[in-house]
């Protein structure tokens, strides 16, 4: 497994985690206060803690996942068997999914109506800051002990690895002030994944060091003055908001269900040789380029570019044929900012069997997006090195390559540059038959 190191999980998520608590721990210790920290299982901890504080109470933000619903109400029943009682709040949206329906009081199904009913409903108050300063003489005594050091990451299990994301609020400070004076370039710059277009901000969204009011706020405050940039940017984040919806009301797809049923009928590459091609593809051995350093970067950093997420969802389903619930794991198990909802929206997307997706017949050409969105192959030449030498003209498709020009650049195919998996051209064609199943329906 290669995110075990000397025994111990390596796990990029949990260091954020535990970097966050240690810095939001030193901030509550400076006003005489701190975090009591438990690891274990919450049906257990979570009780046990109530108890040894003697609260009344338990408040927590709600998580709109299955198994985090499962999860929350199993804690809530061992609490109130406690006879302690147990609230949760939306926190982790701007608007929840039963504040945005249809005129007929359905969900939508379709990402634009969704955005005009979102906009509509959007007040002062669901972008309105909670802030509460808190100061030593507020703080109730506790009765037990803050002494107790937060758990290490070996106490735990997990072994520290290269965390190249700034954790904690300060981390996600410093990115939102940095995103500021990029974000009235935004819509022209996020595509391109050799420039620093986007916001980086998304891992902080998903473990709460950054509150989404305080994004939205901001990007709906600069788009009413005609900011294209934050328009585009707001356009995203609305994007969670709609796939968290889809989840609340379509929790069937937890379950590995296509949003449109009739997906599921499509017969894809199956034994030793999709295993074949979908290791190549994990490893970014595909032989196309951009893919390849997409995955690659994937790989070291745990950060994907979205436009590149697009680009390798397509390349696995519709260049490869493999079932993309083969690539939503593998996007699960690596990415920082995981989040089920968007992550299996993404890849429904890219399947065509989403809600909102693009029709089946659109198949990203690797090689022309490469040429587009990385041109000099700036990007390419960051992640996979071994192509760095080549010249613009070859490093989109090395297999053209004179073998004069390859020799120069101490490349052989198919020993330290893999041949391309497949032909595009090919691939296409298979797809279209492959997808037959659901023409017209």
């Amino acid at each position: 497994d290669p995110l075990l190191v000397q025994g111990l999980q390596a796990d990029r998520r949990v260091e954020f985690i535990h970097a966050s608590l240690l810095e939001l721990d030193g901030c509550l210790r400076a006003i005489d206060s701190g975090l009591i920290v438990r690891y274990g299982v919450p049906r257990v901890c979570i009780p046990a803690l109530a108890k040894a504080l003697e609260v009344d109470a338990v408040w927590a933000n709600r998580d709109d996942e299955p198994s985090a619903i499962a999860r929350d109400r199993s804690v809530e029943e061992a609490l109130r068997a406690d006879g302690c009682l147990f609230f949760s709040f939306y926190d982790h949206l701007i608007l929840p999914a039963h504040e945005v329906l249809t005129a007929l009081g359905k969900p939508f199904s379709v990402f634009t109506p969704y955005k005009n009913a979102w906009l509509r409903r959007l007040t002062p108050a669901h972008l309105a800051a909670r802030v509460v300063n808190i100061n030593a003489g507020q703080l109730a005594p506790v009765p037990i002990s803050l002494d107790q050091a937060i758990p290490s990451l070996a106490q735990m299990g997990f072994e520290a690895t290269q965390l190249l994301n700034p954790a904690g609020m300060s981390g996600a400070k410093k990115l939102l002030s940095d995103f500021v004076d990029r974000m009235d370039r935004y819509h022209i710059q996020r595509d391109y994944p050799g420039v620093r277009g986007v916001s980086y901000l998304s891992v902080h969204l998903r473990f709460g060091t950054i509150s989404i009011r305080t994004l939205a706020r901001l990007a709906h405050e600069r788009m009413l003055v005609g900011d294209a940039g934050a328009s585009t940017w707001l356009s995203e984040l609305i994007w969670r908001d709609f796939y968290f919806m889809i989840l609340h009301y379509h929790p069937r797809l937890a379950e590995g269900e296509a949003f449109k049923p009739i997906y599921d009928a499509i017969a894809w590459e199956q034994g030793e040789h999709a295993q074949t091609l979908f290791h190549a593809w994990c490893a970014g051995r595909t032989g196309y380029p951009l893919v390849d350093a997409a995955m690659c970067q994937l790989n070291q950093t745990g950060f994907m570019h979205n436009r590149l997420r697009m680009l390798v969802a397509s390349f696995l389903i519709k260049d490869l044929g493999i079932d993309w619930r083969w690539g939503e794991r593998y996007f699960a198990q690596q990415l920082n900012d995981f989040d089920f909802s968007a992550n299996n929206g993404g890849w429904q997307w890219a399947a065509s069997s989403g809600c909102d997706a693009q029709p089946y017949f659109r198949i990203f050409n690797p090689v022309t997006q490469s040429e587009k969105y990385d041109a000099q192959g700036k990007f390419i030449r960051r992640y996979v090195p071994v192509l760095a030498a080549l010249p613009d003209k070859w490093i989109h498709t090395p297999w053209c390559a004179p073998s004069e020009v390859l020799q120069s650049c101490a490349i052989t195919l198919g020993e330290n540059y893999p041949y391309p998996l497949v032909a595009h051209q090919m691939a296409r064609e298979q797809t279209l038959a492959r997808y037959a199943v659901v023409k017209g329906k």
